[in-house]
């Protein structure tokens, strides 16, 4: 029996040592391209993370400026502060101002009052607000509305302090959210954001001193 050529032997192994490369090689770039993708939906991910929290943060931040603009015209108009006092049912956080409820339109207050002196002044200030709350601020070349946060509505009502029984006003503005976070205890905006876990709200208090 002939013996195998050794140099057809060795040819043969390093083919065969080839393909196995080829193999192998494929395997890696295969195996590169799922991580790469996995990376790039992470990526995409998380670029749609950081746009939703910059505007949260930036609705955050329109309502906190609204909720002091109210503030601060309350104590302009401190003869005719009774005026503001419009969220009457505390419950259900209405009638407030801004975005108007299709379903029912009567939540909407039209600024009105008669209590006090300058009420003028004091109804202007509210029909301000309530234009600043649905975006009149601002506007696009368009004449579209553009300064304003997602369903903004604003409440203000009234309690007497239980043990000097000065008036404490409380004000209220909320929004619409885009991510699912816990339920706010105030109740401006209530039941209309979809999920209460959506509805966001910031408030303060102000204390107004009877004036004689």
């Amino acid at each position: 029996m002939r013996a195998p050529d050794p140099m057809i032997t060795t040819a043969r192994q390093a083919r065969m040592q080839r393909r196995g490369q080829r193999g192998f090689t494929m395997i890696e770039i295969l195996v590169s391209m799922g991580i790469v993708a996995i990376g790039l939906l992470g990526l995409a991910a998380l670029q749609t993370t950081a746009q939703q929290a910059e505007l949260e943060s930036y609705s955050r931040a329109q309502a906190l400026a609204l909720l002091q603009d109210m503030v601060e015209r309350i104590n302009a108009n401190r003869y005719s502060a009774s005026c503001f006092a419009f969220t009457t049912d505390t419950s259900n956080g209405v009638p407030y101002l801004g975005t108007v409820d299709s379903a029912n339109p009567s939540n909407n207050f039209t600024p009105a009052c008669t209590a006090g002196s300058n009420t003028a002044s004091a109804v202007n200030s509210m029909t301000n607000w309530d234009s600043e709350l649905i975006g009149n601020a601002e506007r696009s070349s368009g004449n579209a509305k553009i300064g304003a946060i997602v369903g903004g509505r604003g409440c203000v009502s009234v309690a007497n302090d239980p043990t000097t029984g000065i008036p404490t006003y409380t004000i209220s503005v909320a929004w619409q959210g885009l991510s699912d976070s816990f339920a706010p205890t105030q109740n401006c905006g209530k039941g209309l954001y979809g999920a209460e876990t959506r509805r966001r709200v910031v408030w303060t208090t102000l204390q107004i001193a009877n004036l004689n």
